[in-house]
């Protein structure tokens, strides 16, 4: 029975599709060696049998074996322990491949070491797979540019340093996480609708993203994810490159306000107020387009201001009326200096009724702001509601006549424009 389980196990390890490798226990005098190996051993290493069998397994080492390696194995072997690790080993035409060690001793029935069993495995090919990720991953992290991948269901699967430095977090806490980890919460939903239809059909998509970092500050990205495919088509990755632009966006914001604001008041000036006014009005037009209304203020009896106390008193008052208006509005509201001592307020979505309060109560507040030579300033408003079908000059027209009114009626106080007016 023992004759025949032997014959079955040589015969499994000499058809094994695993490298084997047997030697005897001899450990000077040139040993250990060989005593059996299997064709797949012979297959990975380019000798016959007949060539390795006698020899000892250092035939098969080089000038970039590990020598560190070796004197760990050799160690293993004289205290009679498993070992495991990896070298570089020489085939017969002397081509070098990466082979991975399992060795166990072998003990005869009393207890002695008899014989070592290797097995062995080639692992060229992984270790030039690592080698590359590890190229790869140097590449990316020797960019300026912060690179993210993530795998076909979204989930981060690699950072490199510009990532991590651009964000705040750390390559652990982003791993197996989605992006939706640096949302902002600044985006509306049918923006990453747009975002996953493009990478869907297979198309890059690029947009400036706001993306919030691990402290929570906020920042501006100008960002491209381009779906990556296999062989078959199939979406396996995606790959996200973005640039830090949260600098040019500030500047190009302060750019804007610069061009949009009025420099005495910090209102927006009549250039932005005008076409903030053609957007409504636009909208109005559109059916079930919503209504808008207007007001025109003025401050009353400013030449007089002016010529009694100067002009930088009058700036003083057109600056703090101009804050009042502002702190007083709707936060949907605009508040611009039309020119000289002459304001308008935009009110999307309000009713002349509505409009007729908000003046009101604006009226009131600014006469409550007291300058120490002018003292409390007055104003007078025009109020109007677009009408269907008239033009931004008739509805701007019927409110600047609403203004004449509560003039000519005593100023500080509310007019309404007529309705209907024609050219």
């Amino acid at each position: 029975m023992t004759d025949s389980l032997d014959k079955v196990l040589s015969s499994a390890m000499a058809q094994a599709f695993v490298p084997m490798l047997v030697t005897d226990a001899e450990l000077s005098a040139g040993g250990p060696h060989i005593v059996f190996v299997n064709q797949a051993f012979c297959a990975m290493t380019g000798y016959s049998q007949n060539e390795l069998l006698g020899q000892s397994p250092r035939v098969l080492q080089g000038a970039d074996t590990d020598p560190q390696v070796l004197e760990r194995l050799r160690g293993c072997l004289h205290q009679g322990e498993y070992f495991q690790g990896t070298a570089i080993n020489y085939r017969k035409d002397g081509s070098p491949y990466w082979v991975e060690w399992n060795i166990s001793p072998v003990r005869d029935q009393q207890g002695r070491i008899s014989h070592y069993v290797s097995v062995q495995q080639d692992i060229s090919s992984r270790i030039r797979a690592e080698r590359e990720r590890d190229l790869m991953t140097a590449a990316l992290n020797a960019t300026g540019a912060s690179v993210m991948i993530t795998d076909a269901q979204g989930l981060i699967k690699l950072v490199n340093r510009a990532f991590t430095r651009l964000t705040g977090y750390f390559p652990d806490e982003l791993i197996g996480q989605t992006p939706a980890l640096l949302k902002s919460g600044l985006h509306p939903p049918r923006f990453y609708a747009g975002l996953w239809q493009a990478l869907m059909r297979g198309e890059p998509f690029s947009a400036t993203f706001v993306n919030r970092r691990r402290d929570g500050s906020l920042y501006h990205a100008s960002q491209s994810i381009a779906p990556i495919t296999n062989e078959q088509g199939c979406i396996t990755h995606f790959v996200s490159i973005c640039k830090d632009v949260s600098d040019m966006v500030r500047r190009e914001h302060r750019l804007r306000e610069q061009a949009n604001s009025d420099r005495l008041t910090g209102l927006s000036n009549r250039h932005a107020g005008e076409e903030a006014l053609h957007a409504l009005w636009q909208q109005a037009q559109l059916e079930n387009g919503e209504t808008f209304s207007l007001i025109l203020a003025d401050i009353d009896h400013f030449k007089l201001l002016n010529d009694t106390h100067g002009h930088l008193t009058g700036d003083r008052v057109l600056r703090a009326v101009a804050r009042c208006l502002a702190e007083h509005s709707r936060n949907d509201d605009m508040a611009v200096r039309w020119g000289g001592e002459e304001f308008l307020l935009l009110l999307p979505g309000s009713d002349l009724h509505a409009a007729l309060a908000s003046a009101e109560r604006l009226r009131m507040a600014c006469h409550q702001v007291e300058d120490e030579q002018a003292g409390h300033p007055s104003l007078s408003f025009g109020v109007a509601e677009v009408s269907a079908g008239e033009s931004i000059e008739q509805l701007i027209a019927r409110a600047d006549m609403a203004l004449y009114s509560a003039k000519q009626s005593g100023r500080n106080q509310v007019r309404a424009a007529v309705q209907g007016l024609e050219d």
